[in-house]
Order: structure tokens, then sequence, then C-alpha cells
């Protein structure tokens, strides 16, 4: 008959002793490591996307994995923002909710007078048109004299050629969202002051926290430098994706620089290529 052999019992710490002594007695002076069965090591627990750790860079280069016409060399050339950002994006909202966020936030800046000569200057706040579920953003710099009457960006000369550019990407207007780093007018159509794009950044932050588009552009220097915080020429910093809070950005001239110098037209449609291909957009031709 089989026997099933009694489980081990455990030993005191007495019986131990005198097993220890005996061996010491023998001649023992080192004792084998027992062999553990090997385990699976842990899968390390991943950070959520869009989370943000204070000792890694808020904005990363993203290589262009695509062939480009004007690509270059990969480069890392931002630091970390200096601004108080969020340490995570929160969970996308359905439209619904978005629209109502976008409302909420779009009377809170109709009342801003952070600024006092461009709130006291303005006609009217100027927030932002379009899809609010985008794939893809256009930032621009300000509102012109147009906008700031109509109170919608890129109804000018400028926005007519925007509405192209955006047309020979397949796509339409309102299915993109375009916004400004400012929301008021500078008067003169002047540049806007670093405290005024600072005191406009919050919105800004926010608006895209809801928006939570896969792809931005920034059209000219001013959107750019003040997204990315650089001081690098908008002439540098295309060619090159960037990563920004899981928004991959593209930067590219402004439609109204593209009014003064036609020839510049070239180097915005490659950009807008590029930007196709990494969205999966196919183009015609």
């Amino acid at each position: 008959m089989n026997q099933r052999a009694a489980p081990p019992r455990s030993r005191s710490p007495r019986a131990v002793l005198q097993q220890l002594e005996s061996l010491a007695q023998a001649g023992v002076k080192v004792l084998p490591k027992p062999r553990t069965p090997d385990l699976p090591s842990p899968e390390p627990r991943s950070a959520p996307d869009d989370a943000h750790t204070p000792d890694t860079p808020a904005l990363k280069h993203q290589s262009n994995q695509e062939s480009s016409p004007h690509a270059t060399a990969q480069r890392s050339i931002f630091d970390p923002p200096s601004v108080a950002e969020p340490t995570s994006m929160p969970k996308k909202l359905p439209k619904t909710k978005r629209v109502e966020a976008l409302r909420t936030l779009e009377l809170e800046v109709s009342q801003c007078r952070r600024c006092a000569e461009l709130a006291t200057s303005r006609t009217q706040t100027v927030f932002g048109v379009g899809n609010p579920q985008p794939r893809l953003c256009f930032l621009g710099e300000a509102p012109g004299a147009d906008e700031d009457r109509q109170g919608e960006p890129f109804v000018g000369r400028a926005g007519q050629l925007l509405t192209q550019i955006i047309e020979a990407c397949t796509l339409k207007r309102d299915e993109v969202y375009i916004l400004n780093v400012l929301k008021c007018r500078p008067p003169g159509n002047r540049n806007p002051r670093p405290e005024e794009a600072a005191n406009c950044r919050d919105f800004l932050d926010r608006q895209l926290q809801i928006l939570q588009p896969e792809f931005l552009c920034c059209l000219g220097s001013v959107a750019a430098q003040n997204l990315l915080e650089t001081n690098q020429s908008i002439g540098k910093l295309r060619g090159t994706f960037y990563l920004y809070h899981g928004i991959t950005i593209i930067c590219t001239y402004h439609p109204a620089y593209l009014l003064r110098n036609p020839s510049a037209k070239r180097q915005v449609w490659e950009d807008m290529q590029m930007l196709m291909a990494r969205m999966g957009i196919k183009l015609p031709g």
C-alpha cells in the first residue's frame, strides 16, 4: 500500500540550534543557499498616457518617421516649461460636456480684464471656433481687426488663405478647431507682449485640456514660441514634430506671412504634407 508522506513539521528553535552545533562539530562551516524556483519578473507599472512627472520634461521632441523634403535631424532644444502645468490631463469628455465646458470658459474669457490696455481697446474677445472634438487644431497669435469685429479667429485675408490650406489637405474648416494665443486684439495688430501672453496662457491651456486634439499646428513664430516656450525662429522649428502634453505639434509659417511672401507657400505645403502623413491622411496626387 502506498502511503502519502506526512508533511514536514516545523522544527523548534532549540532543535535547529542543536543541528547547527552538530554540523559545526563535524567541520561544516558554510551551508549552501537553498534554491528557489525562478519567478517571472513583475511587469513594470506603466504611467497613464497623460501623466507628467516633475523629473521628465513636459515638452519632448518627437522623431519624424515619415520622409520629408525638408526633414531635419532629430534634436531636443527645449527646457521644461517654466509655467505651472497640470500634472495630468483630464479624461476626454463627451461632445456635449465639451461644448458646455467651452462655453463656460468662453464666458470667463469675455469678462477678463487682466490686460488693461487690451480690455479697454477690444471690441470683443475672440475665443475660438470649430469642432469641439478635433483631431487637429490650428493655433495663431492674436485676433486682427476683422476678428475683433466678428468675434471669430482667422476671418480676414489670412483666414481665407488658412481655409484654402485646410481644404487642400482634404479637410473642412468645421472639422478642425482654430484658436489664438491671445483672446484680445493688440492695438494696431502689434505682436503680443510677453506679459499679455502670460496672462492668457491659463485660458489657452484650459482650452486645449477640453479639446484634447491629437495634433496641433502652430501658425507663425509667435504661436510656436509661446506654446513651446522657446526663442527659436519658425525657420528652425519647422520640419520637426514636438510633443506637448500628449499633443503632436508641428510649426509652419503664418498665413499672413504668406500674403507678404508668396514664395513661402511651398514650405507650408511641405509642412502640411508631413502633418497629413503623420495623421494618416492621403493627399491627392
